[in-house]
């Protein structure tokens, strides 16, 4: 049986998130456990609902997703980052940050499918 693996998405549209919380609920491995309108909110539940991978958004109010990637692979390495924007030049700082994956919003959907899906089966293969 495979493991669930817990989904936080973090963006500041929340016709954004409505969507991935649409496209992921298509998975019947994956649990989405929070939406986060800021970078803080989304280190507040990553704290509280312990995700295993977040969907962030780069450019939000509050605190960036840059500065919430860094803050959240500081404090719970195991927590993968799957970096989201539709400005390229957050690319190198979210690499930096420790984003796991680096995504447009402007990709196709079998693109942010398939970079989220690779990092639940990387995730959904562990113990624990």
């Amino acid at each position: 049986m495979e493991r669930l693996v817990r989904v936080l998405i973090a963006d500041d549209r929340r016709s954004a998130r409505e969507g991935l919380r649409a496209l992921l609920s298509l998975y019947p491995q994956v649990e989405v456990v929070g939406e986060a309108g800021d970078g803080q909110e989304a280190i507040r539940f990553v704290s509280e609902r312990q995700p295993h991978l977040v969907v962030m958004d780069m450019q939000m109010p509050v605190m960036d997703g840059i500065e919430a990637t860094r803050r959240i692979k500081d404090r719970w390495p195991e927590v993968k980052v799957v970096a989201l924007t539709i400005h390229p030049q957050y690319r190198t700082e979210a690499i930096a940050a420790g984003a796991d994956a680096f995504l447009f919003k402007g990709d196709s959907l079998q693109a942010l499918q398939d970079a989220i899906l690779a990092q639940v089966h990387g995730l959904s293969g562990r113990t624990g």
